[in-house]
């Protein structure tokens, strides 16, 4: 319905505008001209001369040859629109002369005595519809650009949003087999500590499955939940862990991804090695107004093991959440493996 009242409305419009362009000949071939019949005939005649040609070109020789950069076939057609159009108004105004009793040449009005002009006349009215016609085009084509660049946009979020899920939902299977192998490992030995590992494992798996859902977490959360991962390492490794936790914040208030810093605990304790007895990490994290300065270290030996995912995914997550505006650096010196990462926590992308 809402297809045929626009078409309705367009055939309207159009009929319309012809009307306006028709009393628009009478009134300019009228003008010092006592002939109102003739000037009446020659405006109705001319209408579907203009029409005509207007429709074909802003249906034809427009869009098929102009838009498409074919000016020479464009000028080629437009030359022989004019030859037509001038033929049909000098035809008409030998029949005029010709078949009219008592009509002469000088009989005609002013207006209409040279054919140049009545054909520069009908070519004004087709260059006008014409012109309005390139800027509707030109203006549908912005519209159907700034449409595409949303739609693109709309789809490279998703895609992003995509997959900032895939890479959480493969670091919590990472975070949960480090986990359970410290309490696996408690039950074995049947440790008085089994239940308070439980219970901060508990409290892990709360800010796991819940928090790391949203945008960002306070800092402090994330650090408190660090350190309850370092307790839970504390009682697996004994005398044989020493660990440096050291904290400098300037604002409690602040702001960043969940999950962000916590599998580069892991990975410290996954991939670390005990040297001379002892599995030594040390941890400095420094925040100012903006710059989030994270520091880990740990006792390494270089091994022909693979690396899991963890690392990776965080390198991924980082370039997703704080494109641009962070710094990760990597080092394996003697005997010691260093994760350095500053990032500007203002920057946080509108990932969900």
């Amino acid at each position: 319905m809402s297809f045929i009242t626009s078409k309705k409305y367009k055939l309207h419009f159009h009929f319309l505008f012809w009307v306006v362009i028709w009393l628009f000949y009478v009134f300019f071939f009228s003008y010092n001209s006592n002939h109102l019949n003739f000037v009446l005939t020659l405006s109705t005649y001319l209408i579907p001369v203009t029409a005509i040609a207007t429709y074909g070109m802003i249906y034809k020789l427009i869009p098929k040859y102009l838009l498409e950069k074919k000016y020479l076939q464009f000028g080629l057609y437009l030359i022989f629109s004019l030859l037509i159009t001038t033929f049909l108004v000098v035809l008409f105004l030998v029949l005029t002369v010709s078949f009219i009793p008592n009509f002469k040449a000088l009989d005609l009005p002013p207006m209409g005595r040279n054919y140049v002009f009545i054909v520069l006349l009908v070519y004004l009215v087709v260059a006008a519809v014409s012109y309005i016609n390139l800027l509707k085009r030109n203006s549908q084509v912005s519209l159907a650009n700034v449409q595409l660049q949303k739609a693109i946009e709309t789809t490279k979020f998703k895609a992003k949003e995509q997959e900032l899920v895939f890479l959480k939902n493969q670091i919590h299977p990472h975070f949960l087999f480090n986990a359970l192998n410290t309490i696996y490992g408690l039950a074995l030995k049947k440790s008085d500590d089994t239940s308070d590992i439980i219970l901060k494992l508990s409290s892990l798996l709360d800010y796991i499955l819940y928090q790391i859902n949203k945008k960002e977490v306070l800092l402090i959360d994330e650090l408190k939940h660090i350190e309850d991962y370092l307790d839970l390492e504390r009682i697996r490794f004994n005398d044989t862990l020493k660990v440096e936790f050291k904290k400098n914040i300037t604002s409690p208030e602040t702001n960043i991804a969940p999950m962000l810093l916590l599998p580069f605990v892991e990975n410290a304790f996954k991939h670390g090695s005990i040297i001379n007895g002892v599995l030594k990490v040390k941890i400095d994290v420094t925040v100012t107004d903006t710059i989030l300065d994270f520091n880990i270290k740990n006792s390494y030996i270089q091994k022909p093991t693979k690396r899991g995912l963890g690392l990776k995914n965080i390198k991924e997550r980082l370039e997703l959440l704080y494109p641009n505006n962070y710094k990760l650096q990597i080092d394996t010196a003697s005997e010691m493996h260093e994760v350095n990462l500053k990032i500007n926590i203002k920057t946080l992308q509108a990932y969900e």
